[in-house]
């Protein structure tokens, strides 16, 4: 089997050399819920990256010694009542509210479904309802990157415009005005839509942070773009991948 590449074309690291190592040792959680369809693709992308995924299932009690967490898309449970609210309560739910929380500032990333989970927890604020056209949309998307002093988007710079895939029903993202002008004023807006807000989320807003910037969430899908063609026709493709090459470089940059 070839060997995947690491880090993808991203970032150069000499072969053998210590920061390559301790990348390759890296563990990133992939939660999988009843429901979860981007779990594998999501681990893909862990492994393009240069690190090792770890499978973590709903009723896990523990992290394990990973040192970040994915929540990918899906319809977990269904999506019924709302989507993530059951999700939220899982078990494992309890220990990734925790584990962000707390003075280590796990990362964390959820991804459409993710977000919504993200948002069920209260570890990010607003909420995701249907979209604004009552339809499920899936599109390549153009996204402007706001923040990229988060622990996921260190690898693209401010006001970079990126193409990643896009799939949901319920992706509009809303919050009142208060809480609207506070993610604003704080750089919070981490990803905005650019050209086309595909689903009537408040000020174009795509993703967003918690304050420590640990914690971000987003409706489309970054897995979906990191392998040259098999991603968006525009652009390279791949851009994506820097997702996961940045929390990558801030878990070495933690551990120096």
């Amino acid at each position: 089997m070839t060997e995947l590449p690491l880090i993808g074309e991203a970032v150069a690291v000499a072969a053998g050399a210590p920061a390559e190592r301790s990348l390759a040792g890296a563990k990133i959680g992939v939660v999988t819920f009843p429901g979860t369809l981007d779990d594998r693709d999501a681990a893909r992308a862990v492994r393009l990256a240069g690190a090792t995924p770890v499978a973590l299932w709903h009723a896990d009690t523990t992290l394990g010694d990973v040192d970040a967490v994915v929540i990918p898309g899906g319809f977990s449970y269904g999506d019924y009542l709302r989507a993530g609210a059951i999700s939220r309560f899982a078990p494992l739910m309890a220990k990734v509210i925790d584990a962000a929380n707390s003075n280590a500032r796990l990362p964390v990333l959820g991804i459409c479904n993710g977000f919504q989970i993200l948002t069920e927890s209260h570890l990010l604020p607003g909420s995701m309802i249907k979209n604004d056209h009552l339809k499920f949309m899936c599109r390549d998307q153009i996204l402007r990157v706001e923040n990229n002093t988060t622990a996921w988007t260190g690898d693209y710079a401010a006001g970079q415009e990126i193409t990643v895939p896009l799939k949901n029903q319920d992706g509009q993202y809303i919050a009142d005005e208060k809480t609207l002008d506070a993610l604003e004023a704080e750089g919070r807006v981490v990803f905005r839509y650019v050209g086309f807000n595909p689903n009537g989320s408040r000020r174009d807003i795509a993703g967003i942070s918690n304050a420590a910037g640990n914690v971000v969430g987003l409706m489309p899908h970054p897995e979906h773009a990191v392998e040259t063609g098999f991603g968006p026709e525009n652009g390279s493709g791949t851009e994506g991948l820097g997702f996961f090459t940045s929390v990558l470089n801030k878990i070495v940059g933690a551990n120096k």
